[in-house]
């Protein structure tokens, strides 16, 4: 992937969060480096994605999308734990699904936590795709 491209993608990616966190792509701060895990979470469905996995070209993930980013409570017991943010996203894409042989959209939503170390992800159950509100 060209330079341009790559950069232009992640603005895309990045882009398509109304609800963000304020202050998501800054390099410190409390959401600082959200954006660069966002990309690396990105970068592992390209890699592990079921959607994802089809050797023909015209059938690889496409379209990747933030829809939403979403600020969580911090609560009394996290902040003990060295916990200073908490941040749900979804992110959807288009691929190809290989047992139907047909393009099939897929989604994927992820909590975001930082702490001392700085941030962590895991999978979290689905939300509304506009606002990350829990279905």
């Amino acid at each position: 992937m060209t330079r341009p491209v790559a950069a232009l993608l992640a603005l895309l990616i990045l882009g398509g969060c109304g609800g963000a966190p304020k202050g998501a792509g800054d390099a410190g701060g409390q959401f600082g480096g959200l954006d660069a895990e966002i990309l690396k979470w990105r970068a592992e469905i390209v890699k592990s994605g079921r959607l994802c996995q089809s050797p023909t070209e015209g059938q690889k993930c496409t379209g990747f999308e933030v829809a939403c980013k979403a600020e969580r409570t911090v609560t009394p017991a996290d902040q003990a734990k060295g916990i200073t943010a908490r941040v749900v996203a979804a992110m959807d894409w288009n691929g190809w699904d290989p047992r139907l042989k047909q393009a099939q959209a897929g989604a994927e939503a992820a909590e975001f936590i930082k702490g001392g170390a700085g941030w962590t992800r895991a999978v979290h159950a689905p939300v509304n795709m506009s606002s990350c509100a829990d279905l």
